[in-house]
C-alpha cells in the first residue's frame, strides 16, 4: 500500500478526513467545540502520527501502531455517533464522516494484512 515516492496510500485519506472533520468541528456548538471537538481533533492527529510512525518502524513492530490506530477509528465513530444523537451534526455529515472513516479502515486492514498475521476482530 504505498504509492510513488514511498508515501503510503493512507495518508492521504487521513488528511482529507481531518480537512472534513475540522470543517464540521467548526460549526459544534461553543461548549461542544472545546470538549468533544478537541477529543476528535487530538485522535485525528494521533492516527496520522501514529500511521507515519508505522511506515518509519521496521515490520514486525508496525502491528502494535495499527492496533493504536484502529482503536482511535473506533473511537473517532463512537464521537460521530455522540454528535449524530445529540444533533450536532447531521445525516449528511454523519454518513460522510462515516464512509472516510470506513475507507481508512479498510485500508488500515490491508495494511495488517500486509504483515502477514491474523487479526483478532
Amino acid at each position: 500500500m504505498v504509492g510513488k515516492n514511498n508515501e503510503l496510500v493512507i495518508i492521504p485519506k487521513i488528511e482529507k478526513y481531518i480537512e472534513y472533520m475540522l470543517t464540521t468541528l467548526i460549526k459544534l456548538p461553543r461548549t461542544e467545540k472545546f470538549s468533544i471537538g478537541t477529543e476528535i481533533k487530538t485522535s485525528m492527529y494521533e492516527i496520522l502520527k501514529n500511521i507515519l510512525l508505522a511506515s518509519k518502524i521496521e515490520k514486525r513492530k508496525r502491528l502494535e501502531i495499527y492496533n493504536m490506530v484502529d482503536s482511535h477509528i473506533y473511537y473517532q465513530r463512537i464521537c460521530i455517533r455522540i454528535m449524530y444523537h445529540n444533533k450536532w451534526i447531521d445525516m449528511k455529515k454523519y454518513k460522510y464522516s462515516n464512509e472516510l472513516l470506513d475507507e481508512i479502515g479498510r485500508m488500515l486492514g490491508g495494511l495488517i494484512k500486509s504483515l502477514g498475521v491474523v487479526r483478532n476482530a
